[in-house]
C-alpha cells in the first residue's frame, strides 16, 4: 500500500497545460445554452438489422450518458449490464448518439413513451451485439460561441493551423470530473480505499490520463508534441496499431505530415513501454515522481497501451457574424471539443454562465 508522502497529489491541472497556439488571443462565452453545444456521434457500424439487441439513436438535452443508459435499462426492465453505448457524451450539450438494449428475444417496449422535452428517439433498429466502449470512429461538433471578443486575423491563422496540423491530443477536464474528484478519489484508491465497483474504471481512467498528459505536455513545451524523435513510437492515424522507429527519415516525416501517422505516450500499465532514445528519456523525464501513480496502476491490471500525441481536426469550417462565433469539426474517437477551444480561446479568456465541464452524477 502507498503512504500518502509517497502518492503526492499532481499539481499541474487541465487548465495548467501548455497550450500549442497561444489561446488565439481570443474570448467569449461558451454553452450559454445546450444548443450552443450539439455533438453527433460518428458510428463505427450500421445496424445489421435482425438480431437480440436494440440500437436507439437517441438525441439528448442537458442530461447525461449514464443517465440516459439506467432510463432504458427501467424502461426495458434488464439489467444495466444489457445496455450498452459507444462513448459518454457532454451533458451540458444538445447531442446524439447510439444505445444498444439486450432484449433476449422478448418484445420491445415503446420507446417513444421515454420522450420529453430532454431525450428524443431518433431511430430504432435491431442489430446483432452489444455496444461497446470505443465502438465510434468520432464525433461531429457544431459549437457557437457567443458574445466573440478577437482579432479575426488571428483567429483565422490558428483556425488554419489547427485544420492542417492538428491539436494536441489532451485528455479534457470532463475526464478528471469536477474539481478533479476523479483524481482526488483515484489516489485514495491507490491508497487502500474501497470504491463502489462501478466507479473503479473511471478513478483508473483518470490517473492515467493524468500521467499522459504530463508526457504531452512536456512535448508541446519542448516543441516536439508533433515531430519525430529518435526511438519514437508511432501510432496509426484513427488506429491501435504501432510502431519504433529508430531514426526517423524523409518517409516517416511525409507519412508525418500526411496525419497518417502520430507521435505516441503511455497509456500506463503493466507491460514493456516501447520508445527508446530520446523519446524515452523525455517521457522518463515527464513521469519523474509518478512512479506512485505508475505501480496503482499497474496493481489494479492495467495493460500499458499507447495514445497518439496529436490529433487531427477535421472538416473544420467556421463563420462569425455579429458577435457569434460558429464552428463546425470532426474529432476522432477520445479526442475533445473543449481541448480545440482551449487553443481557439484560451482557459484565462473563457467567459461563460456554466464551465466547460460540470458534474455528471445527476441528470
Amino acid at each position: 500500500m502507498s503512504s500518502v508522502s509517497t502518492l503526492d497529489y499532481p499539481t499541474d491541472s487541465v487548465a495548467q497545460l501548455p497550450l500549442v497556439y497561444g489561446g488565439g488571443g481570443c474570448q467569449g462565452l461558451l454553452r450559454v445554452e445546450p444548443e450552443d453545444f450539439k455533438v453527433v456521434e460518428i458510428p463505427l457500424v450500421e445496424p445489421d438489422g435482425s438480431g437480440e439487441h436494440c440500437l436507439l439513436e437517441i438525441e439528448k438535452r442537458n442530461c447525461n450518458t449514464e443517465w440516459v443508459a439506467r432510463l432504458l435499462s427501467r424502461h426495458a426492465s434488464v439489467s444495466p449490464n444489457d445496455v450498452g453505448y459507444a462513448g459518454r457524451k457532454d451533458r451540458n450539450a444538445l447531442t446524439r448518439q447510439w444505445f444498444s438494449v439486450r432484449l433476449a428475444g422478448r418484445a420491445a417496449p415503446d420507446w417513444h413513451l421515454l420522450e420529453s422535452s430532454e431525450l428524443r428517439i431518433i431511430r430504432v433498429e435491431r442489430h446483432s451485439r452489444k455496444l461497446r466502449t470505443g465502438a465510434l470512429r468520432g464525433n461531429r461538433f457544431a459549437i457557437r460561441v457567443r458574445q466573440f471578443r478577437g482579432e479575426t486575423g488571428m483567429l483565422s491563422q490558428t483556425l488554419a493551423a489547427l485544420g492542417s496540423s492538428g491539436m494536441p491530443n489532451y485528455f479534457g477536464e470532463q475526464r478528471f470530473g469536477h474539481d478533479e474528484a476523479n483524481l482526488q478519489e483515484a489516489r485514495a484508491m491507490f491508497e487502500g480505499t474501497r470504491v463502489k465497483r462501478h466507479k473503479k474504471g473511471i478513478y483508473l481512467s483518470a490517473a492515467r490520463s493524468m500521467l499522459f498528459n504530463r508526457v504531452l505536455a512536456r512535448r508541446v513545451r519542448d516543441g516536439t508534441w508533433n515531430k519525430p524523435l529518435s526511438g519514437e513510437q508511432f501510432i496509426l492515424d484513427g488506429s491501435r496499431n504501432s510502431f519504433t522507429v529508430e531514426e526517423p527519415d524523409e518517409t516517416i516525416d511525409h507519412r508525418l505530415h500526411g496525419m497518417d501517422i502520430h507521435p505516441s505516450g503511455p497509456l500506463w500499465g503493466r507491460g514493456r513501454s516501447e520508445p527508446e532514445g530520446e523519446s524515452a528519456l523525455l517521457e522518463l523525464e515527464a513521469l519523474r515522481g509518478m512512479k506512485a501513480w505508475q505501480a496503482g496502476l499497474e496493481r489494479f491490471g492495467l495493460k500499458l497501451e499507447r495514445r497518439a500525441l496529436r490529433a487531427p481536426v477535421r472538416d473544420l469550417d467556421w463563420t462569425l457574424e455579429g458577435d457569434d462565433l460558429q464552428l463546425e469539426f470532426s474529432l476522432g474517437k477520445g479526442s475533445y471539443a473543449t481541448v480545440m477551444l482551449r487553443e481557439l480561446i484560451g482557459t484565462s479568456h473563457i467567459r461563460g454562465v456554466r464551465p466547460l465541464s460540470q458534474p455528471t452524477r445527476d441528470r
